[in-house]
Order: structure tokens, then C-alpha cells, then sequence
């Protein structure tokens, strides 16, 4: 093996002890000085089952154990840890114990075997090897994200909006494999939080606000949403702010069922629709209930602004308590409560 190190132990000589044995033999410099003139030593070395292929440049036996690992995988994104495993059928007796994504670390990094060595950078080429590996999962990045977008999956149309929770689904055909099981909604808020990706890349952050991704965190958006479903239940109910729990954002009659079958809407409205689509099924109820007695979206340096929000489009902070009347009188739908009688 190649990391084998004889320990001082009887059973082997004392000059053995603490030598990096498969590094002393599998030389070139050994081979002349105590082979090449002595062909009897072959035979003794066959018998002992002595492994010639590893007789060779390391260049040689790293690629080709990464285009074993290709074989097995479908790509050369080795990780930095990886080392050919022992006695494993997949690869080569003489790659056996290679550290081989320490070796594709120094190839990117320092170009190691490379240097000044085009034939062999075409080598790689021709496996797809990835120079870049930063921008390599940035541009991963922005694939799932078009994706996303693609596949209409973000209820804003106005931002693309990721779920924290988000994870590509695994065999979905509607994704590359290369992205199944993708941590989409946690790379978004690594993005959002900590840079990744963007930091000292202004032009990474052009390209994605290019595609609507959202800088200010979900939280933020959410705020957005709600003031809005907010500012237009005000206006409807002159200029008071006092929403049921359990009142949800409807959408227009009939369009729930047509947009779940991929239809348009399958009625003619005779009147504006006050609610914009982006906010339909908008729980605004339990949102206002939760900014209420949780605090929610009131914490932090906007927490002010944000009251006083909320206090121009008339919010009760402290409602009666009891059974709300019904909304006396005719109207249209969605421009009356839309709601049964509810505690609050």
C-alpha cells in the first residue's frame, strides 16, 4: 500500500523501520540501481505478486484513476478527500490508495503536472475537468435558480422567491441529475446572508438580480406582502385594519380550479379584482394575528417604520374580543369580508 510505514517489528529488517516503503521502490531511480542489471530479481519480485504498473510518472496513474473515476461517476468533481479505496474492483490494482482529490486540488490550485504540459491540460479537458471550481458552482447556482423559474415555482412573480426548505427533488425529470438533491432554499440564504457567491463579485450579483433573485431575505419579502394585502383590506374597509384569523387572500371565482389545471381563468369578471395574483392564498389573518402577539416582522432597525405602517392603514392593535357581525348588506365578491363569523 502506499502509505505503508513498517513499523519497528521483528518481523521486519531494521533499515525497514519507519521507511516510506512504496514510495523508496515504486521509483524509477530504484528500478535502475537495484533491477535493471539483476534479471534474476525480476522473477523473485513476480513471485512475491510485485506490481509493475505502479513503475511509472504519477501523472500517469492519476489520470488514470480519474478516468476510473469518471467511469463511476460521471464527472472528475473529485472531492478533496477522496482516495482510491483498497482492493476495490472499480479501479486499478496500481491507483489503489492514490490520493487522488488531493491530487486534483494541486492541479487547479498550483497546476501541478500541467505546468507548461498543454497535451496533458487537453487530457483533462476531454474529461471535463473543471478549472474553476468557485465559479463552477456559482454557475450551479444560477441553473437552478432559471430552473426554478422556469418550472413557475416562485408565487411572486415579481422576485424569485426559494422556500429555505427547498431541495431539488431527487430523479425528478424536470431537473438535470446533476442537481438532484440540490440545497436550493439554503444556498439562497447562504447568498442573502453571507455572501457566498457574490462577495467581491459585483457582477455575480448583477446576473442574479437579472433573474430576480431577491437580496432583502424571505423575511423582508414577506413584510412586502403582507403590508400590501394589508393596505388593500384598509381600503375596502374605510380605512380600518381589523382582519379575521382566518381570512385568506381570495383569488378570483373559478381561477383556483383552472390554475390547478394549467387553465386560465374560466370566468369573465364583470368587476376589477382587487387582489393581485401574487397574493392570492396569502394567509393575511394569521400573519397580522402573529405581528400582533408575536411581534412578527417588528424586530430590528424597520421595526418603527413598520408600526407606523401599520398604524396609518388603521391596524387595531388590541381588538375587542368576541364573534365578528357578518358584513351587512349586498356587494361584490372580494370587495365585502370575505369570511364567515369568526373569533379574531
Amino acid at each position: 500500500p502506499r502509505r505503508n510505514i513498517p513499523p519497528p517489528l521483528p518481523q521486519y529488517p531494521p533499515e525497514w523501520h519507519y521507511t516510506p516503503l512504496a514510495k523508496t521502490i515504486y521509483s524509477l531511480k530504484w528500478w535502475k540501481r537495484h533491477i535493471s542489471s539483476h534479471p534474476p530479481r525480476v522473477s523473485q519480485l513476480n513471485s512475491l505478486g510485485f506490481l509493475w504498473e505502479r513503475l511509472q510518472p504519477e501523472w500517469n496513474l492519476v489520470l488514470e484513476a480519474l478516468v476510473y473515476f469518471h467511469a463511476a461517476h460521471g464527472h472528475v468533481l473529485v472531492p478533496s478527500s477522496f482516495v482510491v479505496p483498497q482492493n476495490s474492483p472499480s479501479y486499478p490494482p496500481a491507483t489503489w490508495g492514490i490520493k487522488l482529490g488531493c491530487a486534483v486540488t494541486r492541479i487547479r490550485s498550483r497546476h501541478d503536472f500541467i505546468r507548461g504540459r498543454g497535451d496533458r491540460m487537453d487530457q483533462l479537458n476531454g474529461l471535463g475537468f473543471v478549472w474553476d471550481w468557485n465559479e463552477y458552482r456559482f454557475q450551479l447556482f444560477v441553473d437552478a435558480l432559471k430552473n426554478y423559474a422556469r418550472l413557475g415555482l416562485s408565487r411572486d412573480e415579481r422576485v424569485l422567491r426559494v422556500p429555505i426548505e427547498f431541495v431539488v427533488p431527487e430523479g425528478s425529470k424536470e431537473w438535470r441529475e446533476e442537481l438532484w438533491g440540490y440545497p436550493l432554499g439554503v444556498k439562497c440564504d447562504a447568498v442573502r446572508m453571507k455572501g457566498v457567491y457574490v462577495k467581491n463579485y459585483p457582477e455575480r450579483r448583477r446576473v442574479l438580480k437579472e433573474i430576480g433573485f431577491w437580496f432583502g431575505g424571505n423575511s423582508n419579502l414577506g413584510w412586502l406582502e403582507v403590508v400590501h394585502a394589508a393596505a388593500i383590506y384598509s381600503k375596502m374597509h374605510g380605512k380600518r385594519l381589523c382582519v379575521p384569523t382566518n381570512f385568506v387572500v381570495p383569488a378570483p371565482p373559478g381561477m383556483s380550479d383552472a390554475k390547478r389545471h394549467g387553465q386560465g381563468c374560466c370566468c369573465d369578471l364583470e368587476w376589477p379584482w382587487p387582489w393581485p395574483e401574487q397574493l392570492w392564498g396569502l394567509p393575511l389573518g394569521q400573519r397580522l394575528r402573529d405581528v400582533r402577539l408575536k411581534g412578527r416582522y417588528l424586530t430590528g432597525q424597520l421595526a418603527a417604520s413598520r408600526r407606523a405602517q401599520l398604524d396609518a392603514l388603521g391596524f387595531e392593535w388590541n381588538p375587542k374580543r368576541g364573534r365578528r357581525k357578518r358584513c351587512l348588506g349586498g356587494g361584490e365578491p372580494g370587495l365585502q369580508e370575505c369570511c364567515t363569523v369568526s373569533d379574531i
